[in-house]
């Protein structure tokens, strides 16, 4: 039988009995139990039992809950002065399904209603609580979300999120934030790939010639090494100024508006620039706008047509400015002089604007085809040309949301988060003038690889 060394006994009330020396550990038998000497404010995490379905915690106990396979609710002990419980998100789901816990009978969860549960709906979250008293009832002392991994990857927020093989998609079709919560250990994975299209130009509009279309708006792309796709011509890999190695930061996210069509109305005039899009050092710049008759097109990621009759040919807009490598964006094409008052079509990403012909409209320029999203889509086209009075046909609109041109009917709009060109409008007179196309709004897609 082991011996219990005693320093001091006194039995009469209020005495102290001290066991063991200093230092000396003081081991209960199997079996045994203990009053009296309190908790020190801590649990005994129950590593064993991985909570996945509803279920009763005991006082003293903290568990892991995984609810990657659905919510579930767990139902706290009955309170009693200084009971203990805590959870834990075991595997980063609770936002995606929720814990619910719920207090006993009546019980109150922060001095709150009469058995009211709370629900845990953070990623990472864990929580612990401590029975006080029937006023308060259980008081947590601790809500802490705990999401990093720790991962060779990145954990990033924003935007409408997808999946394409090993690699997470960030869309962002309006302004918004990527925020990245957690950094890969490997330096090579936190660099994400991103296509940056900005805002198509407006059309413009004519009374008794053609008008030039919208130019697309910029196109920017930089694809990683270490997120396989089919990326555009216009990947920007390896250009360092082009590469974008992210931090544990937010990056704020400008998504471009396409710019206005010319007027319906006299005075008529030309279209409107579109708007810049933007991600961190990656600025594409909005579309060039549609000339009206007689006027040359507007600058811009692509050039907007220029505007049909004059003394000489209406130029198009210069794309690609301010330039950079690659280019984000082409010319627009030159409008037609008298005769030959077919407006120009706008320039798209990879393909100049048609000029204006004889009475015919030129075509708008082919945008840029990428994978980045997980499939093949082609934005940043510029907008059609229009014809003259009805004469000769108007242009094709640019693959790649390009707006189709108008006559006696307003001109088609660029296509949303393509950052297509507004089409043009050809002279109406005498049935009135119509309006010219709005560019299509721009888009920010960013990649990266995930597990």
């Amino acid at each position: 039988m082991s011996k219990i060394e005693v320093d001091a006994i006194d039995k009469q009330s209020g005495s102290t009995l001290t066991l063991g020396g200093s230092g000396t550990a003081v081991t209960l038998a199997c079996g045994a139990t203990q009053s009296g000497f309190g908790r020190t404010g801590t649990v005994d995490w129950q590593t064993g039992s991985i909570k996945t379905a509803t279920f009763t915690a005991a006082s003293g106990e903290g568990y892991f809950c995984n609810t990657t396979s659905g919510s579930f609710t767990v139902n706290l002990p009955a309170g009693s002065a200084g009971a203990i419980v805590s959870v834990q998100d075991y595997n980063n789901t609770f936002d995606s399904n929720g814990l619910t816990v719920a207090p006993n009978g009546s019980e109150k969860i922060n001095g709150g209603t009469n058995g009211g549960p709370i629900l845990l709906n953070t990623e990472g979250e864990g929580l612990t609580l401590v029975y006080i008293d029937g006023t308060v009832g259980w008081r947590s002392i601790q809500d802490s979300s705990f999401a990093d991994t720790g991962s060779s990857f990145i954990t990033a927020t924003g935007g409408t999120i997808t999946e394409s093989g090993d690699c997470k998609i960030h869309t962002f079709t309006g302004p918004g934030t990527f925020t990245v919560t957690c950094t890969a250990l490997c330096a090579a994975n936190n660099e994400v790939s991103y296509v940056v299209v900005a805002g198509g130009g407006g059309g413009g509009s004519g009374i008794t010639t053609s008008s030039g279309a919208g130019g697309a708006g910029g196109y920017r792309e930089t694809k990683s090494p270490v997120t396989p796709y089919t990326a555009s011509p216009l990947d920007g890999q390896p250009s360092a100024p082009n590469r974008i190695t992210v931090t544990a930061t937010a990056f704020p996210i400008t998504v471009g508006a396409g710019g206005a069509g010319g007027a319906a109305s006299p005075p008529i005039t030309c279209g409107t620039a579109g708007s810049n899009s933007i991600f961190s050092t990656i600025i594409a710049t909005g579309g060039g706008k549609g000339a009206k008759e007689v006027l040359a097109g507007g600058n811009g990621g692509s050039g907007g047509g220029g505007g049909g009759i004059g003394s000489g040919t209406p130029a198009g807009g210069s794309g690609n400015t301010p330039p950079t490598t690659p280019a984000q964006g082409t010319n627009g094409g030159t409008g037609g002089a008298n005769p030959a008052q077919g407006g120009g079509g706008g320039g798209g990403a990879t393909a100049a604007g048609g000029a204006g012909s004889g009475s015919s409209g030129g075509n708008g320029g082919a945008g840029a085809t990428s994978s980045i999203n997980g499939t093949p889509t082609t934005r940043g086209g510029g907008g059609a040309g229009a014809n003259s009075y009805g004469l000769g046909s108007v242009g094709s609109p640019g693959p790649g949301g390009g707006g189709t041109a108008g006559n006696d009917n307003p001109a088609g709009n660029g296509t949303t988060n393509t950052g297509g060109g507004g089409g043009a409008v050809g002279g109406c007179a005498p049935n009135g003038t119509k309006s010219g196309g709005t560019g299509g709004s721009g888009i920010v897609i960013i990649r990266y690889k995930f597990k």
